[in-house]
Parts: C-alpha cells; sequence; structure tokens
C-alpha cells in the first residue's frame, strides 16, 4: 500500500499545473515542527500544499505526502504509518492531509510529535481544528495557518490573469489608488455569485452544484464526525442556512430559531456555533466586551455572498442587495484578520473607524453623529473619493 500512496503522491505533484499562488502562500513556512493550514472545506488547502511541496522541497525527496481519509488508515493508525516513513524510507518532512478524517488525530500527532524530535510534520483540516487548541495540549506544539477563500483581488488575479498586490487597510483609508481594470464591476458581480471557493477555476457552469456538496460534506461527515451527532439531528443545520439565507442578519432571534426547529433554545445556538466553527455562518458583535455583548446580541451572517447566491436556488425570495453588500464588506475585512463590530454610529466600525455600506446614492446622514473618522462604502462605484470607498475596494486587503 505504501508503494500506491507513493505513486498517487507523486502523480498528484506532476500533474498539477496551477502556477498562480494564494494570499497565504507568501507567509507560509514549516519552520515549526508542528504546523497547521485550517480553514473551511473547499478553499484551497490541498492545492497550497502540493503548490509548496513542488516549489520548495519535492527536488530534495525528502518529503512525503498523503491524505487521511484513505482507505488504508482502516487498517493501520497514523501514528505507525509516519514512523514507518521515517524511520524506513528516511522522510524527515511529512504532509497530512484532511487530517480531521482520522478519528484519533489529535493524540497520534502529539505521539509523533514527543517520539520524533527531528521530525516534522504540516496538516490540513477543517477549520473546526481551532478546537485544537483544547486537545492533548497541542496549542503550545502547532503553529496554525488560516486558509479562507479568495478575496476579490486573488478573484480577478486568477480569472483575468492580472498581477494585483494586496492593499493595507490603513493606505485603502487614506490613500487609496484607483483601480484600472476593463469591466471591473461586472467582474465585481460575478465574484459575489461564484467567486469565493477556488474551484470556480475550474468549471463555472457545476459551480453551486460543487458547493452544495460541500454544503453536505461539511454536515454529513465533518459535523457528524467531530460532534458525534447522528443523522437524524444533522437535517437541522441545512434548515438554519436556508433559514438564513431568507431573512435579514439583524433579525435572527434564537428563540424564533429554535422553534422553527422544533429545539430547545440551548441546541439551537450550539448548531449556530457548530456552523461558525466549520465556517458556514459567521458572526459579527456590537463594540464593546462584558456586559455589552450580553445585552445585545451578535448578528448571524452566512459566511460569504457565494454561500448566499447558492442556498438562495432553495428560496423564492430575490437575494437582499442590501445584505450582499454588507456580507462581502465583513467577508473582506474579517478574512484580512481586522476586527469588526456592527455600529450604532453607522453599519459598522472597527477599533479606529466608522463605516456605512450601500449604493451609489448613500448619503453621509447615518454618519452625522459618529465619534470616530468615518467612511462611506458605496457600491457601483469606481473612483474613491475624501471620504468614500468603493465597495470592491474592500476585496484588495487581502
Amino acid at each position: 500500500m505504501y508503494r500506491f500512496i507513493l505513486e498517487t503522491y507523486r502523480r498528484l505533484i506532476e500533474e498539477l499545473t496551477l502556477t498562480k499562488t494564494r494570499y497565504l502562500y507568501a507567509s507560509f513556512n514549516i519552520k515549526n515542527r508542528l504546523t497547521g493550514i485550517i480553514g473551511p472545506r473547499g478553499v484551497g488547502k490541498t492545492t497550497m500544499m502540493l503548490q509548496y511541496i513542488k516549489n520548495e522541497l519535492y527536488k530534495d525527496g525528502k518529503c512525503f505526502y498523503f491524505t487521511a481519509d484513505h482507505i488504508y488508515f482502516k487498517e493501520t493508525t497514523l501514528l505507525q504509518f509516519v514512523s514507518d516513513l521515517y524511520q524506513n524510507e528516511g522522510y524527515h518532512i511529512i504532509f497530512i492531509d484532511e487530517i480531521h478524517k482520522y478519528q484519533n488525530w489529535n493524540q497520534e500527532l502529539k505521539n509523533l510529535y514527543d517520539a520524533f524530535p527531528s521530525l516534522k510534520i504540516v496538516f490540513s483540516g477543517s477549520s473546526m481544528l481551532d478546537l485544537v487548541k483544547g486537545s492533548y495540549d497541542l496549542s503550545r506544539r502547532a503553529v496554525l495557518f488560516h486558509l479562507h477563500g479568495l478575496s476579490f483581488r486573488e478573484y480577478l488575479n486568477f480569472v483575468g490573469d492580472f498581477d494585483l498586490k494586496a492593499i493595507p487597510f490603513n493606505k485603502l483609508l487614506h490613500e487609496p489608488p484607483t483601480v484600472h481594470i476593463p469591466r471591473l464591476l461586472p467582474l465585481f458581480q460575478d465574484y459575489l455569485q461564484h467567486g469565493y471557493y477556488p474551484f470556480v477555476l475550474e468549471d463555472v457552469h457545476s459551480y453551486y452544484e460543487k458547493l452544495t456538496r460541500v454544503i453536505d460534506k461539511t454536515i454529513y461527515e465533518d459535523i457528524a464526525s467531530y460532534y458525534n451527532l447522528k443523522t437524524p439531528s444533522l437535517h437541522y443545520f441545512k434548515r438554519i442556512l436556508t433559514y438564513l439565507a431568507s431573512i435579514p442578519p439583524g433579525e435572527l432571534v434564537i428563540h424564533n430559531l429554535a422553534q422553527n426547529l422544533g429545539v430547545d433554545d440551548k441546541t439551537a445556538q450550539h448548531y449556530l456555533t457548530i456552523l461558525a466553527s466549520v465556517g458556514l455562518i459567521r458572526e459579527i458583535y456590537p463594540m464593546g466586551g462584558g456586559g455589552n455583548r450580553l445585552r445585545k446580541p451578535s448578528k448571524i451572517f452566512l459566511n460569504n455572498t457565494t454561500l448566499m447566491h447558492t442556498l438562495q436556488q432553495y428560496l423564492e425570495e430575490p437575494i437582499s442587495k442590501g445584505t450582499e453588500r454588507e456580507l462581502f464588506f465583513i467577508q473582506s475585512l474579517q478574512d484580512a484578520g481586522i476586527e469588526l463590530f456592527y455600529s450604532s454610529d453607522g453599519d459598522f466600525q472597527t477599533r479606529h473607524e466608522v463605516f456605512e455600506v450601500g449604493g451609489k446614492n448613500k448619503t453621509r446622514r447615518q454618519l452625522k453623529d459618529a465619534k470616530k473618522p468615518s467612511y462611506l462604502v458605496k457600491d457601483d462605484i469606481l473612483t474613491p473619493l475624501k471620504g468614500e470607498l468603493p465597495l470592491f475596494m474592500s476585496g484588495f486587503i487581502l
């Protein structure tokens, strides 16, 4: 079986044709003995691992790649296989893909880490591996890199063969450049509909079908396995997602959701927490901590605009343009690691600025009482002005 897995690894490397890399590639490194790439299904973790191997390590022949969901691991342990790779085959760098598919991954990773001080392990897995912090004390051993979906800038680079550089957030606010790209606004609309997940590069016509499979696999495989939930409970998650797609984000009331599902409030809240952990929804909180967060509930959105358009197929209501604009702004800033809160002075705020998101005719009326520097973020415009930013430029931060 080792020979078959080795041949699969070599074939994947040799047939990898994509040359452009994701935003994370430039900062990714394997200096640590235990390194993880985590993120939702479908955002390109496997491709990035294979690119890194092909570009940085493959010629030396000292690294090995395999996926932990291989049928072989029904018969043998990850611990034994990696031990054999190190001691018998001489590999000192091991890449393990889809590690969350292996039931005892956290304990065996710790055992390998402790047993082989000269071995480096790089693993990829679901966003749920954030919970590694509480498992077998891996938090002080592993360095985790987070991979999100394509930003609008990355989407343009991939589909339009551009070489656009990320714009630091501070520069975007104070020295925003003018972007000259033909058909930019139509391309932005394309991105909102089907640009977040990189498999858009394969075939746009089967995109929603593929994303629906990603949703189903996340629920019926990842959630089911990780949280040990039985099949009758799993259908609630799809119902929650379609429910969220049908209402404005600020109007979710946990008690109403619980009644709609036929479960208690605590269970409904637990299901939302799970959906956030696997990258299917995202939350935004009010500014402030402690009691303020308890008094004011979070606003809950689907994770990205592409997910919104995919789920809209199951609904009769059209997409809310206002919600789509707000979600794009949120996903762009949060994916770039910028803390964002909802605001009483505008729609959103960071620690230092307030933002109002709307169409090209939006005025500053809602920002008149803002106590911090404030900005209008407008859809359907191309050129930044003082205090006004085109919405699409939020997608250039990452």
